[in-house]
């Protein structure tokens, strides 16, 4: 049996709804830009202490063979460490999960690591790090960990207890529980550390790279951002937060969707209703 196609009333009031969360935002950037253009033409602040928005735009075009790499860099470092992050996260929240006596012994160690400033410990991992790149990695690595691991552990821990005791009288195996229940139910969790950590993960390889003072060709944003400082490059300054903020958005929405794209036909955060 074919599921009834939705009413054109409905499928309108979605577009509506689509076409406001795209342009109300988009209205919002252009008022605050136009606000900063005409702020800077009218009290003729000089270029070195605020650009305006075409200053900025010039010097992204001028200077895109320099902010291109950088930028490739940083979402290298950023998607790698992201990469990483889920994969320890949610293996080692399903080995804390096990047992009481697991958890208690290692999930201390997590908080620790978690609660000491990366700046803090940037220092020893460069000095044991291969090369800078690997400990950049580490850096944004010890950032967006911890966020998945908590999210993803707490997830594993919140299953209904009804449908747990109902897989026991069904003689379910420990192995059958965590697949078949646990990991399912511990879905949306795992989502939301997904979008924290990928947010996390940018500002630590950023924070990371501004700590170890990396330079040359395989320096990423941070570094262009340090060099326009010094050289009072302005303009190129705000190019480079620019396309942070742009990263930043475009890991957001890729997160956001992936949440999105697992969620939609089954959790009540993503299904329409009609009240």
């Amino acid at each position: 049996m074919t599921s009834p196609a939705p009413e054109p009333n409905m499928t309108a009031g979605r577009g509506r709804e689509l076409a406001l969360r795209i342009a109300v935002p988009l209205l919002m950037v252009v008022a605050l830009v136009l606000i900063w253009h005409l702020g800077v033409m009218w009290s003729g602040v000089p270029p070195y202490i605020l650009p305006s928005p075409g200053a900025v735009v010039a010097a992204l075009i001028g200077d895109w063979g320099l902010l291109f790499p950088a930028l490739l860099v940083t979402t290298k470092i950023t998607l790698m460490s992201l990469a990483l992050a889920l994969i320890g996260g949610g293996g080692f929240a399903i080995f804390l999960v096990q047992s009481r006596w697991i958890e208690i012994a290692f999930y201390p160690i997590a908080v620790i690591l978690q609660v000491t400033p990366i700046v803090a410990i940037s220092p020893l991992i460069l000095i044991y790090a291969p090369t800078t790149q690997v400990a950049l990695l580490i850096c944004a690595f010890l950032v967006a960990f911890f966020p998945i691991l908590s999210n993803m552990v707490q997830g594993l821990k919140s299953v209904d207890h009804n449908l747990l005791n109902l897989f026991d009288l069904y003689g379910a195996s420990r192995w059958q529980t965590l697949v078949y229940l646990k990991i399912p139910a511990a879905q949306p969790y795992f989502m939301t550390g997904l979008r924290i950590g990928g947010g996390l993960a940018l500002i630590a390889a950023v924070v990371a790279e501004f700590a170890a003072g990396s330079a040359g060709a395989s320096s990423g944003l941070a570094f262009r951002l340090l060099e326009s400082q010094f050289r009072m490059n302005i303009p190129r300054l705000f190019a480079a937060l620019l396309l942070l903020s742009a990263l930043g958005v475009a890991i957001f929405a890729a997160t956001s969707f992936i949440s999105w794209l697992v969620l939609h036909r089954w959790h009540e955060s993503n299904l329409k209703r009609e009240n």
